[in-house]
């Protein structure tokens, strides 16, 4: 873990931690706001958008599906933005950044295991109890691939990659033969994940299901995701003869494209995220596209960057926030905060003044690191 402080955050593109920070947002507690919308105002329209804020339960696709998707294709843009080929370099010179994807691939690796067993549980001292699989986990293979395809090999050649890991995938699911069961199945217990996960991962599966939703199959295909990115972070850096404009009208194009390619993809493969199939990566690079496109109009373009600044505090130290959540009981310090204000609201404004106080003390722990040039990388 990499602790830096400077008077000013490191110049870069300001959208990518603005979208960051709009995609972790909702898993700090913003995913509780229609509720307590829906209870202060009684208006049925918040029962819809609250449907969105809760995972598929096996084949389909809501907005908090997406939530994991995005940020390792933002993952994949900050490593577009900068590519470096290491391969032509003299070794002394590529020992830094080799340690550094190490470290950052275990750091990950063991904060993810950390995040899975918080709660107030703790890590189990058994060694098979451990859930080793884990969000950090994914996060942190997918850009490790990601980042040595790019230091290693042309665009082109990341390109045959990501399309040979699509279609590759997709055939592995749809008519690899699965030991005592058969090719395509897609339920929980019968799919080729499952079979993976049960012989091939350590310790237990996310509610001891027969995969896990962060097993090893399933992380495959999130390195697509990451590798759109780049390619996405290719296209932003180099000037387009046409202009700002161009470029947001081209991403927001290729994001519909993907978008609809997905969906047609589902009649042969359905949108599933546990499976995280081939369909589900298409879907989500192409939301991740328009939304990345909708961010860098509104901010690099427009320059609107107030409209944008509370999601930018949250961006620029998005796994810190994210591995306290699970660490630190956020409710608590709300209620001992704010409780005595919130008791004395109408019962109706109370589940939502709780959402937007426990939002309000993680944000002003992340503007006071802002405002401090504290910017904690892994």
């Amino acid at each position: 873990m990499e602790v830096s402080q400077t008077k000013k955050p490191k110049l870069r593109l300001m959208s990518l931690d603005a979208l960051r920070g709009f995609d972790m947002f909702w898993i700090l507690g913003g995913e509780a706001l229609f509720v307590g919308l829906l209870a202060w105002t009684g208006w049925q329209g918040w029962k819809i958008a609250d449907a969105q804020m809760h995972h598929s339960a096996w084949h389909g696709f809501t907005f908090y599906d997406l939530i994991f998707p995005l940020f390792i294709f933002l993952s994949g843009v900050a490593l577009g933005l900068s590519p470096k080929r290491l391969d032509k370099m003299p070794m002394a010179q590529r020992l830094p950044l080799y340690k550094h994807a190490i470290k950052r691939l275990a750091l990950l690796l063991f904060f993810g295991v950390l995040y899975n067993h918080g709660w107030g549980g703790g890590m189990p001292a058994a060694a098979d109890e451990v859930r080793y699989a884990s969000v950090l986990g994914r996060i942190a293979f997918a850009w490790f691939f990601a980042a040595m395809l790019v230091w290693h090999t042309s665009l082109r050649t990341q390109l045959i990659v990501a399309a040979a890991m699509l279609f590759g995938y997709a055939a592995m699911q749809l008519w690899l033969p699965v030991p005592g069961g058969s090719a395509g199945d897609l339920t929980l217990a019968g799919s080729i994940n499952a079979y993976v996960d049960t012989h091939l991962l350590p310790g237990v599966s996310y509610q001891n299901r027969p995969m896990d939703p962060e097993g090893i199959l399933s992380t495959l295909p999130a390195v697509i995701n990451a590798l759109a990115g780049v390619f996405t972070g290719h296209f932003i850096v180099k000037a387009h003869p046409k202009g700002e404009w161009a470029k947001v009208a081209i991403l927001a194009l290729a994001g519909g494209v993907t978008l609809a390619l997905g969906w047609l993809a589902d009649f042969i493969i359905p949108v599933n995220k546990e499976l995280w199939t081939s369909s589900f990566v298409l879907v989500t690079t192409g939301w991740s596209l328009i939304l990345l496109a909708l961010f860098y109009a509104l901010v690099d373009v427009l320059k609107w960057s107030k409209l944008a600044f509370p999601f930018v505090v949250i961006g620029c130290n998005a796994i810190i926030i994210y591995l306290a959540s699970s660490l630190v009981d956020w409710s608590y310090t709300a209620t001992s905060l704010f409780g005595g204000f919130i008791s004395a609201l109408p019962t109706s404004v109370q589940a939502l003044a709780a959402t937007v106080a426990l939002l309000l003390v993680q944000w002003l722990l992340l503007y006071w690191m802002y405002k401090r040039g504290i910017f904690i990388k892994v």
